[in-house]
Formats: C-alpha cells, sequence, structure tokens
C-alpha cells in the first residue's frame, strides 16, 4: 500500500507542523489535529467501504472486474 503510507506520512508532517507552529494558539492546534484525524478516519472508513463493494461485486461475477478496472477502483 505505498500511496496510503505517502498519504499517512504526509499527514504525520501536517500534524508535526501544526504542533510546532507558534503563529497557532493552543486551541487552535488542537482543533486542526482532531479535524485531521477525524479525516484520516473517515478516509480509512471509505476505503474499507469501496474495497468491501468491490469484494462482493466480484464474488458476483467475475466479468464486472474490467468495468471496476475501467472506472479506476481495482
Amino acid at each position: 500500500m505505498p500511496h496510503h503510507n505517502k498519504r499517512k506520512e504526509k499527514l504525520e508532517q501536517l500534524k508535526e507542523a501544526i504542533k510546532n507552529s507558534p503563529h497557532l494558539t493552543e486551541e487552535e492546534k488542537s482543533n486542526a489535529l482532531a479535524h485531521i484525524e477525524e479525516w484520516y478516519l473517515e478516509d480509512q472508513a471509505d476505503k474499507y467501504f469501496w474495497d468491501m463493494v468491490k469484494a462482493k461485486l466480484l464474488d458476483i461475477s467475475a466479468k464486472i472486474e474490467p468495468i471496476l478496472a475501467e472506472l479506476g477502483l481495482l
């Protein structure tokens, strides 16, 4: 999962930059970090959902694979 690792790395860099910013109050830092975590969790849930949908569709028929591939879902 190179794409996932790269995204996680960027999120970690962003979190560090926010934590170390002298321009943000502690409350602003806390709020920003909470939103980043929320977005990350939503992104993971969305990925899980699509993985599940793809698996279920492929269980129905392997003929669905080219459709998924054409849409960039594989």
